[in-house]
């Protein structure tokens, strides 16, 4: 399974196709637009109310667009990464517009993987890890009805 390092990094290199990077910077700007993203959504988790931002933007309650995590990692890419390459302010502009689309691209892979009806830390986990989603459990058992069928299923088929 890839690392979230390189899941950004095809997003990105999706992201861009089609705009016009100078050939001397591509790789930096590339790699600095993985790192903000990558740093906006470390800084973010680790803030006081962290987790709940990025609970609201990977379950669809804030759209990349107007999400403090873009809001940061745009700053980040500016400050970091454009005001050393001198690029220009169409360029930057550019490549600044294109943070949304990568963040909603990621935000677009976090799903309900725990079958919990909802979208959170753990979800944002086991989507970013690979894992396979397992099925909705059942509202009237819930999990102990869950395990509680299981081993009545498996009681049931060795006789």
């Amino acid at each position: 399974m890839a690392s979230l390092t390189d899941l950004l990094a095809k997003i990105v290199a999706s992201a861009t196709q089609g705009v016009e990077i100078p050939s001397n910077v591509q790789g930096t700007v590339l790699n600095g637009l993985s790192d903000s993203v990558l740093k906006s959504l470390t800084q973010t988790a680790t803030a006081p109310g962290g987790v709940e931002v990025l609970k609201n933007l990977f379950g669809g309650k804030t759209s990349a667009a107007s999400s403090p995590v873009t809001a940061l990692a745009t700053k980040i890419f500016a400050n970091n990464v454009l005001g050393k390459l001198g690029l220009g302010n169409k360029t930057n502009s550019t490549l600044t517009g294109l943070i949304p689309t990568i963040i909603g691209k990621l935000s677009g892979l976090i799903k309900d993987m725990d079958g919990d009806g909802d979208v959170d830390l753990n979800d944002i986990i086991l989507s970013l890890s690979g894992a396979q989603p397992k099925q909705q459990q059942k509202k009237s058992g819930g999990l102990l009805g869950s395990v509680a069928g299981s081993i009545l299923g498996g009681i049931l088929k060795g006789k």
